[in-house]
């Protein structure tokens, strides 16, 4: 059968948002664990425009204030930039009009950059407030990519959900907001990341998580045939030595087989969207 597979390579270049914003650290030493994403990042622009290959980078509004000229050569390189909150704020830990309020500052910030408001919005820790997709259906994004009930596959989020623990759960109706789910499994920081609080030593091999990755892919490729194979990767991470000549393999692997295309996630989402219009979805359901 023929392949039709984009792969979206992200980015979340959380920089010192995250340590300075829900680790709350003021240790010299931990924020330069964030600083070290500008060394990453410069790397992976590299690598990138070497490789010819485009990524979308779900970028925190304290990282553009902190590294504008930075964000601005990922922008003018071509790359896609996605809302990431401001100073990497969980938005099930404020209330909803501070959810509001850190939503319009990140786009503010991305407009300053970029000249337009973004497509797509990443919640920081991947969680989302009762009140997450609707603020971003009034504000006007394409898509989410928060979520996990599917793996390769898009789909329309929902409102109106209901969890219960007395009877099964309700599923509330699909809104225009295009989901393209995440997962752990594909992500670096639970592989790499080091984080002494939470007792999480993530120290991998870069060929143990080659190994998982690529197998995926394969899954995705020879079983499916056809979807979106997503990869998060934060430059603080994924930026050092070793890993990086591990993402440079399996991007040399992805693109020699054939039906596989890079993309950025906003294209994804607006194909997807083009080839599944929700009014049909609706009436399918009905």
């Amino acid at each position: 059968m023929a392949r039709h597979i984009a792969v979206c390579l992200s980015f979340d270049f959380d920089a010192i948002s995250i340590w300075v914003g829900p680790m709350r650290a003021q240790s010299p030493s931990a924020i330069s664990r964030g600083e070290f994403g500008k060394v990453g990042t410069h790397r992976l622009l590299e690598v990138l425009q070497r490789h010819q290959v485009p990524a979308t980078w779900f970028i925190p509004g304290h990282t553009i204030d902190t590294f504008p000229d930075l964000v601005k050569r990922i922008a003018d390189a071509g790359h896609e930039i996605g809302h990431h909150g401001y100073c990497h704020e969980n938005p099930t830990s404020v209330p909803v009009e501070e959810e509001r309020r850190i939503l319009e500052r990140g786009i503010a910030c991305i407009q300053r950059i970029t000249g337009k408001a973004p497509l797509g919005y990443r919640s920081p820790a991947w969680d989302l407030s009762p009140a997450s997709v609707s603020l971003l259906l009034e504000y006007g994004f394409l898509y989410d990519s928060s979520l996990m009930a599917d793996d390769f596959t898009p789909y329309y989020c929902r409102v109106g959900d209901l969890a219960r623990t007395d009877g099964p759960y309700v599923f509330g109706r699909e809104v225009d907001l295009v989901e393209l789910p995440v997962d752990w499994s594909l992500d670096d920081w639970p592989y790499f990341g080091l984080h002494w609080p939470a007792r999480h030593v993530g120290l991998r091999s870069p060929e143990e998580v080659y190994r998982i990755w690529s197998a995926d892919f394969d899954f995705l490729y020879q079983r499916l045939g056809e979807g979106v194979f997503t990869l998060t990767m934060h430059p603080q991470v994924i930026g050092r030595g070793h890993r990086l000549l591990m993402l440079e393999r399996l991007i040399e692997y992805m693109k020699s087989h054939e039906g596989v295309t890079f993309k950025t996630m906003g294209d994804v989402a607006t194909e997807w969207k083009l080839a599944h219009p929700l009014e049909r979805k609706e009436e399918a359901q009905g």
